[in-house]
């Protein structure tokens, strides 16, 4: 199969730590944003198709519908495919795209969709332990991530257009 290969190309600088948790938090707000539609999508439509208006309130006043599992593996797999379709296609999630930041393997293709996943798990266990695989990025020699590591890929800064 034929590599994707970004544009543009050529040979750009490594990322560094401020831009990256820079775009981190515009992607966060948007993963907030999916989180909740996905949560009223699953809640206020699936839910109450099954259940109903007065069996759903019930449900939710006895604390039945904190602790869902369904829900958090709806919403965990839509924040994947979020962060997914947008490495694989062009490398950049908007926040991404605003901070001039692309994700991409060292020759410059598109990431593969085994690649995004490596990267997605391994940045939520990152966060897990209080941030230290992004922090990594400072001790680092190629200012590499812990997800960055294991999925073969990096983060270059693209100049301006």
């Amino acid at each position: 199969m034929p590599k994707h290969m970004l544009r543009p190309q050529g040979e750009f600088p490594v990322a560094g730590l401020g831009r990256r948790l820079a775009a981190i938090f515009y992607d966060g707000l948007l993963c907030l944003a999916i989180a909740m539609v996905v949560t009223l999508a699953y809640q206020q439509g699936l839910l109450r198709a099954i259940y109903g208006n007065d069996q759903l309130k019930a449900l939710a006043d006895a604390g039945a519908l904190d602790a869902d599992p369904l829900l958090a593996s709806l919403v965990f797999l839509s924040l994947f495919a979020f962060f997914a379709k947008f490495w694989t296609l062009n490398g950049q999630t908007l926040g991404m795209q605003v901070w001039r930041l692309r994700v991409q393997n060292k020759d410059g293709s598109a990431i593969s969709l085994w690649q995004a996943l490596l990267r997605f798990i391994i940045a939520l266990a990152s966060w897990l332990c209080l941030g230290l695989g992004f922090w990594w990025v400072l001790w680092d020699k190629q200012k590499s991530s812990w997800h960055d590591h294991y999925s073969e890929s990096v983060i270059v800064c693209l100049p301006k257009k």
